[in-house]
């Protein structure tokens, strides 16, 4: 029977193999000969051996772990760009360890002093924003390379990467004057990202360009709920109608979905056919946006380059081991997904 190694003293003993060179061989098989690299390669085989690199971590000054930190993980748009960020890190060489904060800017900060205690080489944070403790996240900065990404908090980390708002809420609210009555906005009253109150602002410049008058109506309720909140007060709002045109862009598409629930239920046709009196757009490009009924029009976000770019400007800082002299922040173009609903 094959004896069962513990920990690297045990195969250093049983290999013969010493432990500083098991060490660097683990850190980069690269730099050992190459005679010893087949030597400690054969040793593994043959007794089965694979060591804890978690603890291998923790025992170096610098680690390879990277830590990741989302508002809500059940919201889909997070665990998209989350697993888009942990595939990045996978792919360069890191560890990545995901936390999410379930809607709660304590939770937010309590993932963060657990990742200091791992000692990890940077994080990836997507904060709430406003509602983040922006003291306790700037001296996290000071500590550990931190970039942002999907929010924005001025003065925090190294970087920030996002979606440009004004473009791509400029995008939809041209395309909707362009092809039919012109939006009405509908997003939360207390909205629990900061973007929201970007794309308001963004669609107040955008239906002035238009020459057309701003229209926003506001939902009551806070968290993250948002289709339940979009079904109630959308539905609401529909049943009241309180909105001056036949087309509503919503802040965000999940907004967007609880008010197609709304529609179906009250018998309002939703898209451009004959028989429809209303359309309806959102933003983002939700997983399930377009197997809604009737799929969603909507601005689909660049997750793959915000997550990328993110990624690569924190292991550009890791590598070249300098905080960068100015504080970078890049913003992507929304692109437009025409579908059914509008």
């Amino acid at each position: 029977m094959t004896q069962k190694i513990r920990n690297m003293e045990e195969f250093a003993a049983i290999s013969g193999i010493s432990r500083p060179t098991l060490s660097k061989f683990f850190n980069d098989p690269e730099s050992v000969r190459r005679s010893t690299r087949e030597r400690i390669e054969k040793a593994l085989e043959k007794y089965d051996y694979r060591p804890n690199v978690f603890a291998m971590n923790q025992n170096r000054s610098k680690t390879k772990n990277v830590g990741i930190v989302v508002p809500y993980l059940a919201d889909p748009f997070f665990s998209e760009i989350g697993r888009a960020v942990e595939l990045a890190c996978l792919d360069a060489g890191y560890s990545p360890i995901l936390h999410s904060s379930h809607g709660s800017p304590q939770l937010e900060n309590d993932n963060l002093d657990s990742l200091r205690s791992l000692k990890p080489a940077g994080v990836l944070l997507a904060p709430f924003g406003r509602a983040s403790d922006r003291k306790f996240i700037q001296e996290f900065a000071r500590e550990v390379p931190l970039v942002l990404f999907d929010a924005n908090i001025e003065g925090a980390g190294e970087a920030f990467i996002g979606t440009d708002n004004f473009q791509s809420i400029g995008l939809v609210v041209e395309y909707l004057c362009r092809s039919g009555e012109p939006p009405c906005f509908f997003e939360m009253k207390t909205p629990s990202n900061p973007n929201a109150n970007k794309r308001r602002q963004a669609y107040l410049e955008a239906m002035a360009r238009q020459g057309h008058p701003a229209h926003i109506f506001q939902a009551e309720g806070d968290g993250w709920d948002f289709e339940e909140i979009g079904s109630v007060e959308g539905g609401r709002m529909l049943a009241d109608r309180v909105f001056p045109t036949n087309t509503v862009l919503c802040s965000n598409d999940r907004l967007a979905i609880g008010m197609l629930s709304a529609a179906y239920r009250q018998g309002i046709r939703v898209g451009r056919g004959p028989d429809c009196t209303l359309r309806v757009a959102g933003h983002d490009d939700h997983p399930f946006s377009r197997f809604t009924c009737p799929s969603l029009t909507t601005i689909a976000q660049d997750y793959s380059a915000i997550a990328d770019h993110a990624a690569s400007a924190l292991f550009a800082i890791l590598e070249s081991e300098r905080r960068p002299a100015a504080r970078e922040e890049t913003l992507f173009e929304g692109k437009l997904v025409m579908r059914e609903s509008a």
